[in-house]
């Protein structure tokens, strides 16, 4: 190891050159890689809502779905609009009463389904279908064009247009996100580290480890918004304590190289690669644990993050300590007094008050372990976006006006005999909530000939294996009454259809709620036991792993609970993402506190004595490391206006300073009062002859 560390100073220029080089191919694929913005598109392609989409798609080339409101305009007028729209690339059909009876014709003469599905009191709706899926880049261009088209009184809505807005919202963002995580870690790392200069390096570094990681992205095809708004950010926050690390040993090692910067840089970084590699495991860990998600999103930040941490890891034991001898001088010359007071009171209040300590933290746990599970989360994606999205009002629009939620679909085998059908489309109406089911039997009826339907309309619902159906209902997506809606509507289309399929927003929604309640059990196992196996290893202890992770759930159950007492709706990814990230990122501070302890009972120091120098030498580095986390990502989380963003951001930036005070406070009195137990359990605490007291 130290002949590489000495290789890397050596090549020191050479490092930092590539490193500079690297940033261009990086850049490039950057640029070129995709993101995708529609969170549905991750649930698992084998269930039935999502085979459902495929089938949308090949058979009736039609992958997303749009209602268009058009208010204070004559038919005529409407017309006209339709036709334009209709010759927007990728608009497969604009559906308008129309397309069924002349305009000529009274309204009042039309089906009822069809006049009050289509028709309001000063407006009109069609329902626009596109041949592309409902986060393509021509789904979301044509939406953007319709939008050109129309005038102000016209109003589209859909998951696809929610989904073009969240494009041009995160998109604006992002930059933002980078600038103001930046400016505030600088802030605190100027406030805590001896020098002014040393944070713009530590920064430049985790810069470049970023640029990498988002680059070498373009390997995956694409990612998530989620994935590419929190990567900067998150990365920063996890990685920060690398470069710190690196720091402090290189102080260490000036004291013994005060003439040879070189073989003290040389030093720093083989130490550095021993602590930073077992530090990051954990981290890392936490990442791969979101991997085992059936829910894909999962997969996604957690390949990303995890690959991240790596290249931080890499950067930090390269490209950071060429920065500093590269600038050594402009270093010393910038170098300044600690601002962090001497906590060492705080030390001795802890260790004196390890009873208090420990009451309070089972006084904590219970509880919140309770209130984290019982917090109230949000699956309606659109709900907490920006009342003046245009998607957003439009969706007003459409459930003041026409008293409508999401619109499902049927795909009906098409060998399923008429009289059912309408038995179907009759017992379906009476389900609560439903306005409507809109096929071409009850377009129709049964008195007309289909042959004297337009092509156009009969190809449209028709395929040669299925027949699509539109469901209007007045609930809202993710609610509790939509979801015992599709139970029944599912019920009924079984009993007519076994391989019928009832897909859309609402139904895929639902799904969603199924699975990753499931994958929060899965993924919190995981994360746990991958985080308590690698402890194990690190301390050789069986009772060092229960301890240091009882005290950073408790941590997290703290974090994850308040909102339920301050009665705050959380992103339903929350739980998942905060579960395993806080868990992953922040037991390093309990590992810090916990090897110092070892290396001082082991070195035969009393309890008492092992504890209070293991609080007293991690207390900065510890605090150091949360304020940089919390400022990486408090700031984003308060600019942000996509409220997934800015919950995991807050829940994030909350975590680390919780954890924080939960190492700091509660850690040193399970220390004391486990001290026998750890001892006998753990092979490096004690040495022959060492006090046990």
């Amino acid at each position: 190891m130290e002949k590489l560390s000495r290789k890397i100073v050596k090549l020191r220029i050479p490092i930092f050159i590539v490193s500079l080089l690297l940033l261009i191919p990086a850049a490039l694929g950057y640029i070129n890689t995709r993101v995708n913005y529609d969170i549905l598109s991750y649930l698992p392609g084998d269930i039935e809502t999502m085979q459902g989409q495929d089938i949308l798609v090949d058979e009736f080339g039609t992958g997303a779905y749009s209602m268009f409101i058009c208010e204070g305009m004559k038919d005529k007028d409407v017309v006209k609009l339709k036709e334009q729209i209709e010759e927007v690339p990728h608009v497969e059909k604009a559906l308008w009463y129309d397309d069924v009876m002349d305009i000529s014709v009274p309204k009042e003469m039309l089906p009822e389904e069809i006049e009050e599905a289509f028709n309001a009191e000063d407006s009109t709706m069609m329902f626009i279908i596109f041949d592309s899926t409902t986060s393509a880049d021509e789904t979301m261009d044509a939406i953007k064009e319709i939008r050109s088209l129309a005038g102000k009184q016209c109003f589209l809505s859909g998951m696809s247009a929610v989904v073009t807005d969240t494009k041009d919202l995160a998109e604006s963002e992002v930059f933002i996100y980078v600038v103001i995580a930046v400016v505030l870690s600088t802030i605190v790392l100027a406030l805590t580290m001896e020098s002014y200069l040393i944070p713009v390096f530590f920064l430049l570094s985790i810069g470049m480890a970023i640029i990498y990681n988002l680059g070498t992205n373009i390997v995956m095809g694409e990612i998530s918004y989620i994935t590419q708004a929190l990567t900067a950010v998150l990365q920063l926050g996890v990685t920060m304590d690398y470069s710190i690390f690196l720091w402090h040993s290189y102080q260490e090692k000036l004291w013994e190289y005060p003439d040879d910067h070189k073989e003290a840089m040389a030093q720093a970084i083989t130490a550095t690669i021993k602590s930073v590699v077992g530090s990051s495991i954990t981290t890392v860990a936490g990442f791969i644990a979101l991997c085992f998600m059936s829910f894909t999103l999962g997969l996604d930040l957690g390949i990303v993050m995890a690959k991240g941490v790596v290249l931080g890891v890499i950067c930090c034991v390269t490209i950071l300590p060429a920065m500093i001898l590269i600038f050594d001088k402009a270093l010393e010359k910038t170098r300044h007094k600690r601002l962090l007071p001497n906590l060492k009171g705080l030390s001795k209040f802890v260790v004196k008050h390890h009873v208090v300590f420990a009451v309070l933290f089972v006084a904590l746990f219970v509880p919140f372990a309770w209130f984290q599970a019982h917090t109230d989360v949000y699956y309606n994606l659109d709900s907490t976006l920006p009342d003046d999205l245009p998607s957003i009002q439009a969706n007003t629009k459409l459930s003041e006006e026409y008293n409508m939620g999401a619109a499902h679909m049927i795909l009906l085998d098409s060998s399923v005999e008429e009289k059912s059908i309408y038995q179907m489309i009759d017992e379906m109406e009476q389900v609560d909530g439903v306005k409507s089911v809109l096929g071409l039997e009850s377009v129709i009826g049964p008195l007309i000939p289909k042959s004297m339907i337009p092509e156009e309309l009969t190809s449209t619902l028709e395929s040669d294996n299925h027949k699509l159906m539109l469901v209007l209902n007045n609930y809202a997506v993710a609610s509790d009454e939509v979801n015992a809606q599709i139970g029944e509507l599912n019920d009924i289309l079984k009993k007519y259809d076994p391989s019928g399929m009832l897909v859309g927003e609402a139904p895929c929604t639902k799904d969603l709620i199924t699975i990753t309640d499931k994958d929060f059990k899965v993924v919190s196992a995981v994360s746990i036991l991958a985080v308590f196996f690698i402890i194990f290893f690190v301390f050789k202890s069986v009772s060092l792993p229960v301890i240091l992770v009882l005290v950073i759930e408790g941590a997290i159950f703290i974090n994850m609970g308040i909102p339920y007492l301050t009665g705050t709706q959380l992103p339903f990814i929350a739980s998942i993402v905060i579960g395993t990230i806080q868990l992953g990122a922040t037991v390093d501070y309990a590992i810090l506190m916990t090897s110092r302890y070892e290396a001082e009972r082991g070195a035969g120091k009393s309890k008492k004595e092992a504890i209070s120098i293991a609080h007293q030498t991690s207390i900065q580095p510890i605090m150091v490391s949360a304020f940089s986390f919390f400022a990486a990502t408090f700031g984003v989380g308060l600019y942000s206006q996509i409220d997934m963003i800015s919950a995991l951001c807050l829940l994030m930036a909350r975590g680390a300073l919780i954890s924080m005070v939960a190492v700091l406070l509660f850690l040193p009195a399970m220390f004391w009062l486990f001290d026998g137990l750890i001892c006998k359990t753990s092979r490096n605490f004690r040495q022959k002859g060492s006090i046990v007291k």
